[in-house]
């Protein structure tokens, strides 16, 4: 299959440049699969369609300001490094720099008010960066104070702080149950939560089970391959405790549903099964790419936002729904001018 079959046009005024003023004020569609149907509600509603002793399953990973705007020593010049990943060592980091071309080994950095500084010690073709970073004080709190909310490229609008503004996006590109930090990007799905829609869930029997996955650059990596068959999301740190996995394997063996927020529960959940179908509690790489024809063995119904075109994201929802009732969907939606990816509307997948 190729990548070439998940894409669609998509007016850029779809775009959700900011978040809804109430978390929950999303549309959402909903996305009967057995009847190859669907309609359109609000996400406050979700809890409508959750059953007793089903699960719904969130991805408690915490966003952390991952942009550090800084200045070249000596020259002054402005530069940003966008950090993916920590490396084996203490305060090295692989980054995305821009522009990449002034920042070569051996190039020095300061941010803020120089506390956090940071030495260039290898470099790619790709603009990404091997970073040593040096510190007075805590590192992590260095990082909130003077590190930027890493909104997605295709949100336009400058950030709150870019123009000396309280940054209002610190709190709305977060879930509200948001708690272990390691993530570069949100998990959209849960932005939608408010403190009465959970309420709501378990007042119709249902459990939350929190699991985590900390979203990485893999996941939105562009699909470079035509055959989609040769693409391989990077893996991503997941967890799952010992009370999560013995609530999902209760749940599966009384025949209940597992609800997944989110594409990252679902590469966590599908990732900690062990040979018996069984959710295994503890840490390990989530190396799924999901695409269609993937037997998926524990999640059930999914809630999602809307992906890019030709995105491995987009393939995953696709291997779930079906790839031609999916962009039917897709379609509707465009058509009934739903708000599309991060801060944009949903779908419920049952």
């Amino acid at each position: 299959m190729l990548i070439s079959d998940f894409d669609f046009a998509l007016p850029e005024e779809l775009i959700a440049q900011h978040p809804p003023e109430h978390r929950d004020a999303a549309r959402m569609l909903v996305l009967d699969r057995a009847r190859a149907r669907w309609c359109d509600e609000r996400f406050a509603g979700l809890s409508s369609h959750v059953g007793a002793g089903d699960v719904l399953v969130v991805n408690n990973t915490r966003v952390f300001p991952a942009r550090l705007v800084g200045r070249r020593v000596p020259s002054g010049g402005v530069v940003e490094l966008f950090l993916i990943e920590e490396c084996g060592e203490p305060l090295v980091w692989e980054a995305l720099a821009r522009p990449a071309r002034r920042l070569q080994a051996g190039a020095l950095v300061v941010f803020g008010d120089r506390r956090l500084r940071a030495e260039i010690l290898a470099t790619r073709d790709d603009g990404r960066r091997t970073v040593r970073f040096k510190c007075e004080g805590d590192f992590h709190a260095l990082l909130e104070e003077t590190g930027r909310t890493p909104l997605p490229p295709y949100i336009k609008r400058a950030a709150p702080e870019d123009k000396g503004r309280p940054n209002e996006d610190r709190e709305r590109y977060q879930t509200i149950y948001a708690t272990n930090r390691g993530a570069i990007a949100a998990p959209t799905a849960g932005l939608h939560f408010t403190p009465q829609v959970l309420e709501a869930v378990r007042a119709r029997g249902a459990q939350i089970v929190e699991v985590t996955l900390h979203v990485g650059y893999g996941t939105f990596a562009p699909v470079r391959v035509e055959e989609i068959g040769e693409h391989r999301v990077a893996p991503e740190r997941y967890e799952i405790g010992a009370e999560a996995a013995a609530a999902l394997n209760e749940s599966r063996a009384l025949g209940k549903r597992i609800i997944a927020v989110g594409t990252t529960s679902v590469r966590a959940l599908e990732s900690a099964l062990d040979g018996n179908g069984r959710v295994r509690a503890g840490a390990g790489d989530a190396s799924l790419t999901i695409t269609p024809g993937y037997g998926f063995k524990i999640v059930d119904a999914l809630v999602t936002n809307f992906h890019l075109p030709r995105s491995s994201l987009l393939v995953l929802v696709a291997a779930f729904a079906g790839r031609e009732l999916t962009l039917a969907a897709y379609a509707h939606a465009v058509a009934r001018r739903y708000r599309f990816y991060s801060f944009g509307d949903c779908m419920l997948i049952t």
